[in-house]
Order: C-alpha cells, then sequence, then structure tokens
C-alpha cells in the first residue's frame, strides 16, 4: 500500500509539471504591427488555451543597441486568441522585441523581433489637403484693378495741357485779324495819293491866276 501511494504521488506530479509545460508555451503568442485608423498599434496574441496568466511586455530597439520599453499589459489566453493592444506610433522598418513571462513556467521572448511594415500609418494623399484651402487668394486680382486705374487720371493731366496751349493760341490771331480788317495800310495810301493830286492841281491854279494877272497888267 505504501508502494502504491508512492507511485501515484510521483505519478501526479509528472503530470503536473507535463500539464503546466503545455499550458504556456511562447509559441502561443504572436505580435503584429497593425493600423488603428492613421495611428500605429501594436497587438499581440494568446493563443494558450489553458488561460494561463501571462504577462507582456513591448520593447523598441534602438540603433545603438538601447531599448525603450513601450508598454506592459497582462493576458490570459483562450482557444480563440485574446489579443492586447499597445498604442505605438512605430516608424516603418522598426525592430520591437517581445517579452512574455508566465509565473514560473515561461520566461522567454517571442523567437523573432518584430519588424514593422516598410510604409507608415498616415498615407501621403491626405497631407496635401491644407494647400487647397490656401490656394483661393484674390489679393492678385484686386492689385490689377489698381493698376488700370493711375494710368486714368494721367491722361487727364495730359489733355488738359494742349487746352491751355490751344486757348493762347487764338488770341494773337484774332488780333492779326481785326488789323487786317481795317485795312489801315491801303486806306493810307489812297489818301496819300488824292491829296497829292490836290496839291498839284491847287499849285497848277495859282500859277495859272499869277500868269494871268501878269498879262493883264502889262497890257
Amino acid at each position: 500500500m505504501r508502494a502504491l501511494g508512492v507511485v501515484s504521488a510521483s505519478a501526479a506530479v509528472v503530470l503536473g509539471l507535463s500539464g503546466s509545460a503545455f499550458a504556456c508555451n511562447i509559441q502561443d503568442f504572436k505580435a503584429e504591427a497593425k493600423c488603428d485608423g492613421q495611428k500605429g498599434v501594436i497587438v499581440v496574441t494568446d493563443t494558450d488555451g489553458y488561460g494561463t496568466p501571462a504577462q507582456v511586455t513591448v520593447f523598441l530597439e534602438s540603433n545603438g543597441g538601447i531599448e525603450t520599453q513601450v508598454g506592459k499589459q497582462e493576458v490570459k489566453g483562450s482557444a480563440e486568441g485574446t489579443p492586447v493592444t499597445f498604442s505605438e506610433d512605430w516608424k516603418p522598418n522598426a525592430t520591437y522585441r517581445i517579452h512574455i513571462k508566465a509565473a514560473n513556467i515561461l520566461d522567454a521572448d517571442i523567437k523573432e523581433n518584430l519588424v514593422t511594415p516598410s510604409t507608415a500609418c498616415k498615407t501621403e494623399s491626405s497631407t496635401p489637403a491644407p494647400p487647397a484651402s490656401s490656394t483661393p487668394k484674390p489679393s492678385p486680382s484686386t492689385s490689377a484693378p489698381a493698376e488700370s486705374a493711375t494710368p486714368t487720371p494721367s491722361a487727364s493731366g495730359s489733355s488738359s495741357a494742349p487746352a491751355g496751349t490751344s486757348g493762347n493760341a487764338p488770341s494773337p490771331a484774332a488780333g492779326d485779324s481785326n488789323l487786317a480788317e481795317t485795312g489801315a495800310n491801303s486806306n493810307t495810301g489812297l489818301i496819300a495819293g488824292i491829296a497829292g493830286a490836290l496839291v498839284v492841281v491847287g499849285g497848277g491854279a495859282v500859277w495859272f491866276g499869277m500868269r494871268r494877272r501878269g498879262a493883264r497888267g502889262n497890257g
């Protein structure tokens, strides 16, 4: 009886250890880099059907060998898979190390580090939207009519200058025409001719009268 008890106890211990070994395995965990809208996230899924509680820690590896802890969460797996999400705005081609610890059963990293996709979550098609709003600027259109309005007063000023010169020109012309209408030059010559003729006629008459008187005195 004592021998049967020892055998059964040892069998129970072996079955317990083997059960705990199969209860949680590093192969039950899977890590993925996904996008939640335009934000990056890292999702670790636990497919342990025994539901062994485990702790998931995510580290970001840098080129210099320095690691940065992104976050730590508890997870209890299921046959369908239980995911835990870490908010991480990951960059393209970044490397993350995922560590799993389940009590005294498991304490290891997922065999292959997680490498993010070469394309970020934010698409470039959304970035050119702001330039479209800045395009409608009416400032250049308003400056054009302002320049067209400026030449208008200059043209009016130039037209006023010839008007003043034309007003001065006719005044001497009008004076010349008045002098021409009087005919002063032509009347002076005629009067002088008539006066000369009268002088000649008068002188002849006087000479003729004196001669005639002299003839009478001699007779």
